[in-house]
């Protein structure tokens, strides 16, 4: 069995998720600060019969996230599948004129340093299983850049240009990079960006391996 490992752990779309790739097969490691809410998403799998279990790790901490993954991968199974979908807070949003470079530290930890620490976490099993896929899960200001929410659309435009060439160099070794952007909110009764709906499309994702940037639905004019 492999694992699928959940940076940006919570109740909505990553637990749907991690639901989605349990049913398929996979272990699931969740990853995210609040202890309590890691036991309960784990307990709440395990009563669908997925074998779950939380690795608390904090973003921007890299040496936290390093531990948490190589636990996972020790404790669970190699991983397969890292999907990396924290939800920014809500201090990066700042207006791009009030931004000074102290305002870019979080955001760019966040959404690069983040990122780059998970990867070169679980880029040595992939290769070790001979496959993998690292989901990159980013709001529409990773393409369309917005003056009111600057830190997220720096830091998420960097991230994106990191994931774009991963998935360049890492295709010869049948490790598949890919973003799923996410212009909108996501609401239960969405037909395009529900937790159900989007689990579907980053379990497609990794399955059919095609492209790298995919829309859950268009961004608006």
């Amino acid at each position: 069995m492999t694992t699928f490992a959940l940076v940006g752990a919570g109740p909505g779309l990553g637990l749907a998720t991690a639901r989605r790739f349990g049913t398929a097969g996979h272990s699931v490691a969740l990853l995210a600060r609040n202890v309590d809410r890691l036991e309960e998403l784990a307990a709440e799998l395990g009563r669908d019969g997925i074998e779950a279990r939380g690795f608390p790790a904090d973003v921007l901490d890299p040496a936290s996230l390093t531990t948490a993954l190589r636990e996972a991968a020790d404790v669970l199974g190699p991983i397969e599948i890292l999907q990396y979908s924290p939800v920014p807070r809500a201090d990066f949003m700042k207006p791009v004129l009030d931004i000074g470079t102290a305002d870019l530290d979080a955001p760019l930890a966040f959404s690069v340093k983040g990122p780059v620490t998970c990867v070169n976490a679980v880029l040595p099993g992939m290769r070790e299983l001979g496959r993998g896929t690292l989901l990159f899960v980013n709001g529409g200001s990773a393409v369309r850049p917005h003056p009111e929410r600057a830190g997220t659309s720096i830091a998420f435009a960097a991230e994106s240009a990191y994931a774009a060439m991963l998935h360049g160099v890492l295709a010869t070794e049948n490790i598949h990079a890919t973003q799923l952007i996410i212009p909108g909110a996501i609401r239960p009764d969405s037909e395009t960006s529900s937790p159900s709906v989007l689990s579907e499309r980053l379990y497609a994702l990794h399955t059919e391996r095609t492209g790298f940037r995919h829309y859950a639905e268009p961004l608006s004019d």
